[in-house]
């Protein structure tokens, strides 16, 4: 593993799939919808930046972003692209890096909230947050529902794909809520395997990190589209703001 993580140049190459439902036009616009409101006339924050799926077209829509992102190769990546200069990015790790001003919205899209493998870190996200965001500002996670009900009873894995040169699965430790997402690939007739780290994490203690924050829970949906979340789903979009002085 190199400086960018877990997410180096290989990964950054082939991070932009259009295949990818994530990508999808209708995906990207249901989001940056939702954030643009939130952003209002003011200043988004965007933890784990990437190549920019998210920040280009919020930029676009014209409210101003800054990304953070650990990742050099994911950034350039992102700078790359048309627009990406409007962006300004930091390096360094999310959970703890401050950058200059103040911001009416940060945001953390597609289990980002996981790469920080450690209770301790997600919470030292929410309160770095909490004090960049201003009176009234707004704090939004979009991330899965942990999927325990998926394994049955003795096992910790899930196969999620399977394929004649695929597959990839998560293994899960309900213990510690250490996980992992495991890919293997058939490339010219040789095995290639990565694992990435992850933490899973429920949504009251989402709602607990946010409290010792000082930030309470305004909104909670099953994703971008504002559907009702409820005990079947299984993510969802939560909105915490900073209380107005």
């Amino acid at each position: 593993m190199d400086d960018d993580g877990y997410f180096g140049e290989p990964v950054a190459a082939r991070y932009d799939d259009p295949s990818d439902e994530r990508f999808h036009p209708a995906v990207v616009a249901a989001t940056v919808d939702l954030l643009a409101e939130l952003a209002g006339a003011g200043r988004a924050l965007e933890l784990g930046v990437g190549t920019g799926r998210i920040a280009l077209p919020l930029a676009g829509r014209g409210v101003p972003v800054h990304g953070v992102d650990m990742s050099r190769a994911m950034v350039a990546r992102l700078r790359a692209k048309p627009g990406g200069e409007a962006v300004g990015v930091t390096v360094g790790d999310f959970a703890t890096t401050r950058v200059d001003g103040t911001f009416t919205l940060a945001y953390l899209v597609y289990n980002t909230i996981m790469n920080l493998t450690t209770q301790a870190g997600q919470v030292a996200c929410f309160r770095t947050v909490a004090a960049q965001l201003e009176p009234g500002g707004c704090f939004v996670v979009e991330v899965e529902v942990p999927s325990l009900r998926r394994i049955p009873p003795g096992e910790d894995v899930v196969l999620w794909q399977a394929g004649p040169t695929t597959w990839a699965y998560d293994v899960y430790d309900a213990a510690t809520q250490a996980c992992s997402s495991n890919y293997v690939n058939l490339v010219d007739g040789r095995g290639e395997f990565r694992s990435i780290p992850f933490r899973y994490v429920w949504p009251a203690e989402l709602d607990l990190m946010a409290q010792l924050a000082g930030l309470r829970l305004r909104e909670r949906w099953a994703g971008w589209d504002r559907a009702p979340f409820t005990h079947e789903s299984t993510g969802h979009v939560s909105v915490w703001e900073k209380p107005a002085a």
